[in-house]
C-alpha cells in the first residue's frame, strides 16, 4: 500500500468471563500520524494493540482507510514477549536448556528463524542495522533478552507492513541499541509506515505525533504529543510501610569469588578471564552491553550453566561441584530474570508462582506450611496482588508478573539477590517502587545485590560497585559515588530524540 492510511476506532470494547478490559474505546489516528500509548501496568494497553492487530475477540469497529476508502493494510504486531520453540515446533524450552549445549542444537538459529520471512541480502542489511551480524547461525535460546527483541522486530519488518504495532520494543535494549531504534522508527515512519508504540514516557522518537493514555481499561487522554507533560495516571505510588519480615543477611567471609572463570561455545568465548569477588553485604551493578555476557554471568552464579562446575567459582565458602547439591546454593540466592518469567507454565497461579521460592523450582509442586502460605500472602498484599491470587500468571500484566516473581526471590530471606533488569516491565510508578523495597531491604538487612540493568536511573542507591563487561571482558570498578548513576535515561518529557 503507498502511503498512510487512517486507523478508525468506535466503540471497541474487549470484555472476558463477563469483566471490561477494553472499554468503549474511541478514536481516530489520522493519515500520516503516529501514537505512542502510556498508561499505568494493567491499563489495558497490550490488549489495545492486540485488537489493532485482530489478535483478539472485539465489539466495536475498527476502520483502516485511505482517502476515505475502507483498505486491509499488512498490520505487523511485534509483542513484549516471544515464545521459543523448538524447531519441532514445540513450545516450551525448559529455563537451562537455555544454557546447555546438546538440548539447544533443537533451537532455531536466528538465520533460519529470519529466512522464513525474507530474503537474504535484506536480512543481512537488518541484522546489520541492529548489530546482530555476528550472531546469525546462533540459536535463538542463546541470544540475550535484548537480541530476541531486535530479532522479533526484525521478523516482522521483513513483512513490509503498512501499520507496526511495538508492544514495549525498547525493553532490554542497550543504550547504543535504544539509539539505533529511534532512528530506524523515524526512518520507517518517513517511508509511509504508521508506527503505534506501546511504551512509556522516556523512550518517544521523534516521529510520535500523538499520544493515549490508558487507565482501567479506558482512553483517558488522546491528545498531541506536545502536552505529553499532562500525563494524569503514572503518579509514583508510595511504598507500603508494612514490609514483610525479613531475616539479616549475615555471612562470614566472601559470598562470591571467581578465578580466572572462562566461557566458551566451540570457538567462541563469551566470558573472558573473569576474577571477582563479592563481599558480605555489597551491592554491584553489572552493565554491559546486549549479548556482552550480563545474564551467562548470573547464570554461572545462580548454578543454571553446565560449565559452572568446571570453573573456579567459590558461593559462601565452598568450590562448585565440590559436593553442594544446587537446591543449597539455590536457597541462598533470590533470582530474577526476563527469561525466568517466561519459562512459568501460563496457567501456574500467582499463589503457586510466589510459593515456588521457597523450593526454587519453576512452579509449586510440595505442600506448603502454615507459616510459609502466611509469608506467601503477605508478600502478595506488599504487591497489592493479594487479590489476584488464584488467577493464572498468563493473566496478568506483563509489569504484575515481574512483581511475582521478585516476590518469589525475596520469599526465603536469601543471603543474596541476583536481579537481571528486574525492572523490565513495570511502569514508572512500579519501577520506582522496587527501587525504594531493594534500599530499603539492603539498609534493614544488609542483604548483598547482584544488579542489572540498562538504565542508570533504575540503579538503587545503595549500589556501589560496578563491573562492565564488553564482549565478556571484563573491567570492574570499585567504590563508585552514587552520582556517577545519576543520570536521567535519555531525556525529560519534553525533549525527543529525533
Amino acid at each position: 500500500m503507498e502511503g498512510y492510511c487512517s486507523i478508525i476506532l468506535n466503540h471497541v470494547t474487549v470484555k472476558q468471563s463477563g469483566k471490561s478490559l477494553l472499554n468503549n474505546i474511541c478514536f481516530t489516528l489520522e493519515a500520516g500520524e503516529h501514537l505512542a500509548v502510556f498508561g499505568a501496568s494493567g491499563s489495558g494497553k497490550s490488549l489495545l494493540a492486540k485488537a489493532l492487530k485482530g489478535a483478539i475477540f472485539h465489539t466495536g469497529t475498527i476502520e483502516y482507510k485511505k482517502k476515505g476508502v475502507a483498505v486491509n493494510p499488512i498490520v505487523a504486531y511485534v509483542p513484549a514477549a516471544y515464545p521459543l520453540k523448538a524447531r519441532s515446533g514445540v513450545s516450551g524450552f525448559y529455563y537451562r536448556q537455555r544454557f546447555n549445549t546438546c538440548t539447544a542444537g533443537d533451537a532455531a538459529t536466528l538465520n533460519t528463524e529470519l529466512s522464513q520471512k525474507g530474503d537474504a541480502a535484506t536480512i543481512t542489511r537488518w541484522l546489520e542495522t541492529f548489530q546482530l551480524l555476528h550472531r546469525r547461525n546462533t540459536p535463538l535460546i542463546r541470544l540475550s533478552h535484548g537480541e530476541l527483541k531486535k530479532m522479533q522486530l526484525i521478523r516482522h519488518l521483513l513483512t513490509n507492513p503498512d501499520i507496526l504495532i511495538l508492544d514495549r520494543v525498547f525493553t532490554g535494549l542497550d543504550a547504543k541499541s535504544r539509539k539505533v531504534l529511534h532512528t530506524v522508527l523515524n526512518q520507517l515512519a518517513a517511508t509511509g509506515i504508521t508506527i503505534i508504540l506501546i511504551t512509556d514516557s522516556h523512550e518517544l522518537p521523534a516521529s510520535i505525533t500523538h499520544f493515549a493514555e490508558m487507565s482501567n481499561g479506558t482512553v483517558i487522554n488522546y491528545t498531541p504529543v506536545e502536552q505529553l507533560g499532562f500525563m494524569k495516571s503514572m503518579q509514583p505510588r508510595k511504598l507500603n510501610a508494612s514490609l514483610p519480615s525479613l531475616k539479616k543477611a549475615y555471612h562470614i567471609g566472601p559470598l562470591l569469588s571467581m578465578k580466572d572463570v572462562t566461557i566458551r561455545y566451540g570457538n567462541n568465548t563469551l566470558l573472558n578471564n573473569i576474577n571477582w569477588q563479592v563481599n558480605n553485604g555489597e551491592c554491584w551493578l553489572i552493565k554491559g552491553h546486549n549479548g556482552a555476557g550480563k545474564s551467562l554471568l548470573l547464570s554461572l552464579i545462580n548454578g543454571d550453566h553446565p560449565q559452572a562446575y568446571s570453573q573456579h567459582i567459590y558461593l559462601f565458602g565452598k568450590r562448585r561441584g565440590s559436593g553442594e547439591s544446587i537446591w543449597d546454593i539455590k536457597s541462598r540466592i533470590g533470582f530474577v530474570s526476563p527469561e525466568l518469567q517466561h519459562f512459568f507454565d501460563p496457567a501456574t497461579t500467582i499463589f503457586q508462582a510466589a510459593g515456588s521460592g521457597f523450593f526454587d523450582t519453576i512452579g509449586l509442586f510440595r505442600k506448603l506450611s502454615d507459616a510459609q502460605v502466611q509469608k506467601i500472602n503477605e508478600w502478595l498484599s506488599f504487591f497489592s496482588l493479594q487479590d489476584k491470587a488464584q488467577l493464572p500468571l498468563a493473566a496478568l500484566s506483563g509489569g504484575e508478573q515481574r512483581l511475582v516473581l521478585i516476590a518469589r526471590a525475596l520469599i526465603k530471606d536469601p543471603l543474596m539477590l541476583a536481579l537481571d533488569e528486574p525492572c523490565q516491565g513495570l511502569d514508572d510508578s512500579q519501577s520506582k517502587m522496587v527501587i525504594q523495597l531493594l534500599d530499603r531491604i539492603h539498609k534493614e538487612t544488609g542483604m548483598t545485590l547482584l544488579f542489572i540493568s540498562h538504565y542508570e536511573d533504575e540503579v538503587p542507591s545503595c549500589v556501589k560497585n560496578i563491573m562492565e563487561l564488553d564482549k565478556g571482558v571484563p573491567t570492574i570498578y570499585k567504590s563508585v559515588a552514587p552520582a556517577a548513576f545519576a543520570k536521567p535515561r535519555h531525556h525529560t518529557l519534553t525533549h525527543r530524540v529525533s
